[in-house]
């Protein structure tokens, strides 16, 4: 387990996201090698204080040892010795892993802060990390990680939702965090799945950034979302799966983003990046950009939450 997570003395606090990066096989391929290379690429430009991976880390079907991928994986990140926090996809845990073999796996790393959660709800990896200010150690914001599974049962089709238990894991954090801290905290949630509400966003609410395929949400729409607005704290939620979109865009003043796909062992006609997301302490607020593997900044976004009463 990594130290505490804290804002720098300039009050931001430097997250960078990678999504579905689906190393595969027993021996590196070299789209693996490029993905890595990228990813390198891109740490060093940024040189976050968290790494968020949401998903899709490797590929398991098909694949003999899959615990050599994601070893492999975790190999790479670690050695930046910056705290890093996984969320699984479809494909983690698709054939001949478990995601509770995976997790153990990942326990072994000093900079990762990932937890298996309660074992009385769906799901590998549903936990919160708190960001501490720099000065005075008091909580000033919250991230949240949740396993948004992989299949739907086959009488309904489609991708699996995030279940009605971790819809009230989560409102039962943030309740946790409000009797420790006195008012809600800003915070931030990262899962694999995008959330139904991400086809609404087009409908009702403003966005920028790429979409070039559909949006392959749940069918079942199972509440998180409703959880969220009630509960008031998430300001953004950060999401992988869908490799040709990276946009965010703002519904009801919560922001549905994507980030951008870094693997090149799958499909997907975006130029390989990561996605930075950078809080401010005491504000609710982020700014986001996607940061490519030949270093340029692409898709500016802000985050600004409404003035409090």
């Amino acid at each position: 387990m990594g130290e505490q997570l804290k804002f720098r003395y300039d009050g931001t606090f430097k997250i960078l996201q990678f999504t579905d990066l689906h190393i595969g096989g027993d021996i590196e391929k070299a789209e693996d090698i490029k993905t890595f290379k990228v990813i390198d690429k891109v740490i060093e430009a940024e040189m976050p204080d968290l790494i968020a991976i949401t998903g899709d880390l490797i590929w398991s079907e098909g694949v003999d040892q899959p615990e050599k991928s994601y070893r492999r994986v975790l190999d790479h990140i670690d050695k930046w010795n910056i705290p890093f926090a996984i969320v699984y996809g479809n494909h983690d845990s698709e054939a001949n892993i478990t995601r509770e073999e995976l997790f153990n796996i990942q326990e072994g790393y000093a900079n990762s802060l990932a937890q298996s959660g309660p074992n009385h709800i769906h799901g590998v990896g549903n936990y919160s990390l708190p960001v501490h200010s720099a000065s005075n150690n008091e909580m000033e914001s919250v991230l949240y990680f949740m396993d948004s599974g992989a299949y739907a049962p086959g009488n309904i089709g489609g991708y699996e939702w995030i279940h009605h238990d971790q819809v009230q894991w989560y409102m039962e954090e943030s309740k946790k965090y409000v009797r420790e801290n006195g008012e809600s905290l800003p915070a931030l949630a990262f899962f694999h799945i995008p959330l139904p509400e991400y086809n609404d966003v087009f409908k009702y609410g403003k966005m920028s950034g790429i979409k070039n395929e559909m949006i392959c949400s749940p069918k079942i729409n199972s509440g998180l979302f409703a959880a969220m607005l009630e509960t008031g704290d998430v300001m953004g939620t950060f999401v992988g799966h869908d490799h040709d979109n990276d946009f965010c865009g703002e519904l009801y003043g919560i922001s549905l983003c994507y980030g951008r796909s870094v693997g090149y062992n799958v499909y997907g006609g975006l130029e390989r990046g990561g996605r930075v997301i950078q809080l401010y302490e005491g504000k609710r607020e982020f700014d986001s950009w996607v940061r490519i593997g030949d270093g340029r900044v692409v898709s500016h976004y802000k985050h600004k939450g409404k003035k409090e009463n």
